[in-house]
């Protein structure tokens, strides 16, 4: 089971909103994500267009996966005097609470067209199994 973590995330989007949408390594930006479940592994997907692929940094500690990215300003240069700047830029983070249930040993990682994607294998522990029962004195069995 993913389990969400961000609970002032409407705060954060409010006040990009408002401020600008520039993140910085003491105070990231939130990046927005899809998580959904496909079959024996689930499946999360995070908005990163216009971040280079090499300046993504996944990391996993016990079960917590922390994502963070770094989007620059493209052609800023100092003699360049910016007239919009609309993109959000700076630094963008993410931490999800891996449940128990997922096999963090086996996370696959993928990048393409400015979406990263995440596959989380459910652990074999948590896969559903059948119990045979068996009548009298015989043992019952667990099949894998």
């Amino acid at each position: 089971m993913l389990m969400r973590t961000d609970p002032f995330r409407e705060l954060d989007r409010l006040t990009q909103q408002v401020y600008g949408a520039t993140g910085t390594r003491s105070r990231p930006t939130a990046m927005p994500m899809d998580a959904y479940r496909d079959g024996d592994q689930f499946v999360v997907a995070f908005d990163l267009p216009g971040v280079d692929p090499d300046g993504i940094e996944l990391d996993v500690e016990r079960n917590v996966l922390t994502v963070k990215a770094e989007r620059h300003l493209v052609g800023a240069e100092e003699h360049v005097e910016m007239q919009v700047a609309e993109r959000p830029r700076g630094v963008f983070s993410r931490q999800l609470f891996l449940g128990d249930t997922l096999d963090t040993e086996r996370i696959a990682a993928s990048y393409e067209g400015g979406v990263l994607t995440l596959h989380i294998p459910i652990a074999e522990r948590a896969k559903p199994r059948r119990i045979t029962v068996s009548a009298g004195s015989e043992r019952s069995e667990i099949d894998a």
